[in-house]
C-alpha cells in the first residue's frame, strides 16, 4: 500500500499542465528578453551620449568599418530570423524533418555572422583597430563582442533542440522549447538590425 501511495504521489508530482507550461516558460523568456535589452539599452544610451559629444570622431573612424560585410551580416541573420520563424511554424503542424532542415539552416547562418565577424575582427587588429584605439572603438568592440556571445549562446541553443528534434522530443502537441528557443533567436537578430545602421551608417 505505501508503495502505492509513494507512485501516486510521484506520478500526481510530473503531471503538468501543457497550458500551464507553455505559459510559464514564454513568459520566463520574456522576463529574459527584458534584461537583454535593458542590458544593451544602457549600451545604445552610451553611444548616443558619446556620439553627440565626438560627432566628427564617430564619423571619421566609422569609415574604418567594413559596411559590405556588415550588410553581408544583416542580410544573413535577417534570412536565420525567417528560416527559425518556418522552423516554429512547421512544428507546430507536426513537421519534425523540416524543424530539422530549418534548424540547420539557421544555425549554419549563426556560424556563417561569426565567421565574417572573425575576419572583420581580424582586419581592425591587423590595422592596429583596438577597443584601445578610440572611444568608437571601445564601443564598437564592446557591443558587437557582446552581441557575438549571443549568437554563440543561441547557436548552442539551437543545437540542443535540433538534437532533441532528432530524437523525437517536440510534436504538434508538445513544441514550447523551439518556440521559445525561436524568440532568442529572434533578440539576437534584432540587436544586430541596430547596431548596423548604428556603428555602419553612420552620415
Amino acid at each position: 500500500m505505501e508503495e502505492i501511495a509513494m507512485e501516486d504521489t510521484h506520478s500526481h508530482g510530473h503531471q503538468i499542465d501543457p497550458k500551464v507550461e507553455y505559459s510559464a516558460a514564454k513568459f520566463g523568456m520574456w522576463l529574459f528578453l527584458g534584461t537583454e535589452i535593458l542590458l544593451f539599452g544602457g549600451l545604445f544610451a552610451a553611444y548616443a551620449i558619446f556620439r553627440a559629444k565626438y560627432a566628427e570622431l564617430f564619423h571619421e573612424q566609422h569609415k574604418e568599418l567594413d559596411v559590405t560585410l556588415g550588410a553581408i551580416n544583416t542580410v544573413v541573420l535577417i534570412f536565420s530570423s525567417l528560416t527559425m520563424a518556418m522552423g516554429v511554424s512547421a512544428i507546430q503542424r507536426g513537421k519534425r524533418n523540416l524543424l530539422s532542415i530549418l534548424l540547420v539552416i539557421t544555425i549554419l547562418c549563426g556560424i556563417a555572422f561569426g565567421v565574417n565577424k572573425y575576419f572583420e575582427y581580424g582586419a581592425k587588429f591587423e590595422h592596429h583597430l583596438t577597443p584601445g584605439t578610440s572611444i568608437f572603438f571601445a564601443l564598437y568592440f564592446m557591443m558587437t563582442g557582446l552581441h557575438m556571445l549571443h549568437v554563440f549562446a543561441g547557436i548552442t541553443i539551437l543545437t540542443v533542440l535540433l538534437v532533441l528534434n532528432l530524437k523525437g522530443k517536440f510534436s504538434a502537441n508538445y513544441n514550447t522549447p523551439i518556440e521559445v528557443g525561436g524568440l532568442y533567436w529572434h533578440l539576437v537578430d534584432l540587436i544586430w538590425i541596430y547596431l548596423f545602421p548604428l556603428l555602419y551608417l553612420i552620415s
